[in-house]
């Protein structure tokens, strides 16, 4: 007898839908799993054969196999334990196939017959209700499955559970929507715990408006870090469909809040040590790497000459593009990455180039080898760059500012509502995405504008990718005053956020 359980495996976020044969003939006892298995698909035997041992059953002295169709698909995880032990509760006349037909099946088993968690649920939850289709999950993931819509979702806590659910002993109500929470520690984090710093201060709230990479460079002490943590306090919450775009990743990746969904914009900030995988994903088991767990988020490299130069260079493709494209011999995977890049760094090794007293023995020379670790055409690709100075001892005895997250946070989600609606029939959500015609229709400046863009081009040598994320800028400058047309004061603000990073600061050292 044969019988059929159907599941899913992920390229990406790309659902595929897997059916299990499970064939029980005469021949040699024995369980053979077929169709590109893994280690973790492939030792499923030993999974299923002691839950249902928990259940008191054993296995038919007969020759079992087990093939995953599309054979030609390579299969990974422990996810396909269950509808492994289903085909062969099936197979042995225990569970009825037609009432198993309509779901999607994913769970792990334990030993004495548990279901653990599993990665994925949530976009094979989307791919079963847009295929008219239910699903089968474990119960800490319940909560999670049920955010897809309107489809029934069956969250067992066991495989015996699960039997008498079918059998109508026991019926499982559906899993009710777990409300996640905020997190409450960001929020703690206010712009009214710097001192001083207002240039930086501002320029965070243009890279917010509009969606801005930011290099921040200074110091050490400060205050980069403390300014780029502070960045999701003043971010626009997730709505429902980019919560579920979020939550589809993370669910990938196995790092989805139990039984809720992303409400929190993310922010992730790897070691400087992070490799080239850990960035952009990959690794033996493609997984999504920094840059997709940051997507809609903020992605924080601190001491930025610090990581390795392939992975920061592997960076400059998903920040043009908005999707981490990782191609190996048998596998071309696709995880969106649509991200804000915030990165800090040291001027140059020691932290002091431009303090003479305190800079080291090489400077200048330390600044230029420092810096060099960085290339030009990703620094192209940062719109603001700034200089943070050290603060002043008469700044740390300031009383706070009167103005903190909760006032530049209405000004940025004002400023992101006049984005949403001028970019809805375009696909795209902020400022640092227009590109082309768009762009050019939506930032033309005034006359003065013009003149003063066209002569800083020519001065300062800027590339067209440099000239138009000039213009991006001052089109966020632009929404942040509600005003429709750009002016040249907002060309000159969004000029002076692009200093040539890399020049030799010789000055420093001429006295």
């Amino acid at each position: 007898m044969t019988a059929r359980i159907t599941t899913v495996t992920f390229q990406g976020i790309d659902v595929i839908e897997v059916e299990v044969q499970v064939s029980i003939t005469n021949g040699l006892p024995a369980l053979n799993i077929v169709g590109l298995a893994d280690k973790a698909v492939s030792e499923a035997r030993e999974r299923v054969r002691s839950a249902l041992s928990a259940l008191g059953l054993s296995l038919p002295p007969k020759r079992i196999t087990v093939n995953l169709s599309p054979a030609d698909l390579a299969k990974e995880g422990s996810h396909f334990d269950l509808p492994i032990a289903l085909g062969l509760l099936t197979a042995m006349d225990v569970l009825s196939e037609e009432e198993l037909m309509p779901f999607i099946v994913l769970g792990e088993l334990a030993l004495d017959g548990r279901l653990s968690p599993v990665a994925g649920v949530l976009p094979a939850a989307i791919h079963a209700q847009v295929n008219n289709r239910n699903i089968l999950c474990p119960k800490a993931q319940g909560g999670e499955a049920v955010w897809a819509g309107d489809l029934d979702v069956i969250a067992p806590h066991s495989l015996l559970e699960l039997v008498n659910h079918f059998k109508g002993r026991c019926l499982l109500e559906r899993p009710t929507p777990i409300k996640a929470n905020r997190n409450t520690a960001r929020d703690a984090l206010d712009l009214r715990d710097i001192r001083g710093q207002e240039s930086a201060k501002r320029a965070l709230e243009i890279a917010a408006a509009g969606n801005h990479n930011l290099l921040l460079c200074g110091p050490p002490g400060a205050g980069k870090s403390m300014l780029a943590r502070r960045l999701p306090g003043i971010l626009p919450p997730l709505d429902a469909y980019e919560a579920l775009e979020v939550s589809m990743i993370h669910s990938i990746a196995g790092t989805l809040p139990e039984g809720g969904l992303m409400v929190d914009r993310p922010f992730r900030d790897p070691h400087h040590s992070a490799s080239m995988p850990a960035l952009i994903g990959g690794g033996h088991r493609v997984r999504p790497g920094e840059v997709s767990l940051a997507h809609l988020g903020v992605l924080f490299l601190d001491e930025l000459p610090e990581y390795n130069r392939p992975a920061l260079e592997a960076l400059r493709q998903p920040l043009e593009t908005g999707r981490a494209e990782i191609a190996r011999a048998n596998a071309h995977v696709s995880y969106p990455a649509r991200v804000q890049l915030i990165a800090a760094m040291n001027p140059c090794r020691c932290g002091h180039l431009s303090d003479p007293a305190l800079a080291c023995s090489r400077a200048p020379k330390c600044a230029e080898s420092y810096r060099d670790k960085i290339s030009g055409p990703l620094l192209d690709r940062i719109d603001l760059h700034l200089d943070v100075p050290p603060v002043s001892p008469a700044d740390l005895h300031l009383p706070p500012a009167q103005e903190g997250s909760v006032e530049v946070r209405q000004r940025v989600h004002a400023a992101r509502q006049i984005q949403r609606t001028r970019y809805e029939a375009h696909g795209i959500r902020t400022n640092a995405e227009a590109d082309g015609e768009l762009l050019l229709n939506i930032a033309t400046p005034d006359t003065a504008g013009k003149n003063l863009l066209l002569e800083a081009t020519n001065k300062l040598k800027l590339s067209a990718r440099g000239y138009h994320r000039i213009l991006r800028v001052a089109r966020t400058l632009a929404d942040l005053e509600q005003t429709e047309q750009v002016h040249s004061r907002h060309i000159a603000e969004s000029l002076s956020y692009r200093p040539n990073i890399i020049r030799k600061e010789k000055t420093a050292f001429a006295v």
